[in-house]
């Protein structure tokens, strides 16, 4: 009976605890923030948050400065605490937190550019898997290849968005050059794939999106060329599909079998 008093207890005392690391107030806490060595310890903590952060996203850095990043980080890590001890992971809420945040409002793009280096880091963590050939595609009957599944790789992502060419912006910092005098301000797309252990990245229109979206969530072949083709009637399936695979975006053929 003890234990199952135990465990909320518990889990309050952590949540406040980790509260007042991250600055928030909290009568529970007031004996242990008073102690000396607590104002030091959160600084760590603190510092340890933001420095993830930079790390996490580097184009940022290279877009609005180091002391305008350090100051969103340091207050995006009050409002959203690390969840996971691997910090190389931490920020799955900053891209978000920077749509919003005031500062950032003459860079309406800023959220946009942290996806793509949160994903970067996800394509570059992601486990290894084999890559399918096109020739795996080939070898099927008409049959066999309306109803394949195809299975994009741990080491695929891709997006689209719609609000800005947020992927030329990221991609032209990612690479250090020289930012185009005329940049049309329309939606892109991006897909990052890993080969030999480097990251590529490339553009992906709408219906690459859809596509890729379709086979993620297990649509047959067929399926998948529909949910594009709604986003661009005139799309060349062959030359999707053939572009895909050349970059690496899929790591099996599965026929599907009559049942």
């Amino acid at each position: 009976m003890g234990d199952g008093n135990m465990k909320p207890s518990l889990e309050r005392f952590q949540d406040a605890f980790i509260g007042a690391l991250y600055g928030a107030e909290s009568s529970e806490m007031i004996t242990l923030t008073q102690q000396p060595g607590f104002a030091v310890y959160r600084n760590t903590v603190l510092k340890g948050a933001t420095d993830a952060l930079l790390a996490n996203f580097p184009t940022i850095e290279r877009l609005v400065g180091t002391d305008w990043l350090l100051a969103a980080a340091a207050l995006h890590a009050r409002l959203s605490p690390p969840t996971d001890a691997r910090l190389l992971h931490y920020g799955a809420d900053f891209p978000g937190f920077l749509d919003g945040f005031e500062h950032a409002r003459e860079m309406p793009y800023l959220g946009d550019v942290a996806r793509l280096d949160r994903l970067w880091t996800q394509v570059h963590c992601a486990a290894d898997e084999p890559g399918m050939e096109i020739s795996a595609l080939a070898q099927l009957s008409s049959t066999e290849l309306a109803g394949v599944r195809l299975t994009p790789r741990a080491a695929c992502r891709w997006i689209w968005l719609p609000d800005c060419p947020g992927y030329t912006i990221w991609r032209v910092n990612r690479e250090q050059l020289q930012m185009p005098d005329e940049l049309s301000w329309e939606g892109e797309g991006a897909l990052l794939t890993r080969k030999a252990g480097q990251v590529h990245w490339q553009s992906a229109s709408a219906a690459d999106c859809a596509f890729l979206d379709a086979c993620a969530a297990h649509l047959p072949l067929d399926l998948a060329a529909d949910k594009a083709i709604e986003i661009e009637p005139s799309l060349n399936l062959e030359n999707l599909i053939v572009r895909l695979v050349s970059a690496d975006a899929f790591c099996a053929a599965n026929p599907a079998r009559s049942s």
